[in-house]
């Protein structure tokens, strides 16, 4: 591709291309573990940018699931929640790795598929009776997506749904999540 190049959306629904823009890295972060790059999606905006309408169109005023902010969970999921967010015009609501955010913070641990973590949101991210989407890159084991649930339904927020843009369906991550609509845009 040449310097200032936009790359062309590969054919197919909007699944098929992400598929085909998702790299897998074996034994990474840990042996083992099939990695999901998407840095690859994110260097194509013609599906980047279809990824953030779809689920922008999804939660927005007119759909029928209308949110009142979008919160996204470290680090990939700011990707995609953030233009969400700003797509919506809405509140984009981080939540952060232990000891990343600066003011009063609940926290919640969880245990990843190779390791264990700890999770926090500001105390006044978010309001009681709030509508809030949670977005994240993958459903892995659903650890972390049960761990944020929790953390912004303990501030009194309602969580709708959470948008992923891939579930890796063989880790049965919606075990964890019983009850909670899940909503991927490619399930492997």
């Amino acid at each position: 591709m040449t310097e200032g190049a936009i790359a062309a959306a590969p054919p197919g629904d909007l699944a098929d291309r992400v598929a085909a823009l998702v790299r897998d890295v074996p034994d990474y972060p840990s042996a083992g573990v099939v990695f999901k790059d998407i840095t690859p999606l994110l260097a194509t905006p013609a599906v980047f940018g279809e990824v953030v309408e779809r689920i922008a169109l999804e939660y927005g005023p007119s759909s029928g699931a209308a949110v009142d902010a979008v919160a996204g969970i470290e680090a990939r999921g700011f990707i995609l929640a953030a233009p969400v967010a700003v797509a919506l015009r809405l509140p984009f609501v981080p939540i952060r790795k232990r000891g990343k955010l600066p003011h009063t913070t609940v926290a919640a641990d969880y245990d990843l598929e190779y390791g264990t973590a700890t999770i926090e949101v500001h105390t006044d991210a978010v309001t009681a009776g709030q509508r809030v989407l949670l977005v994240d890159d993958v459903l892995a084991t659903g650890g972390t997506a049960a761990a944020a649930f929790g953390l912004l339904e303990q501030l009194g927020a309602s969580v709708p749904a959470l948008a992923v843009l891939i579930e890796l369906s063989f880790l049965g991550g919606r075990e964890k999540l019983p009850g909670r609509e899940v909503d991927p845009i490619l399930t492997v």
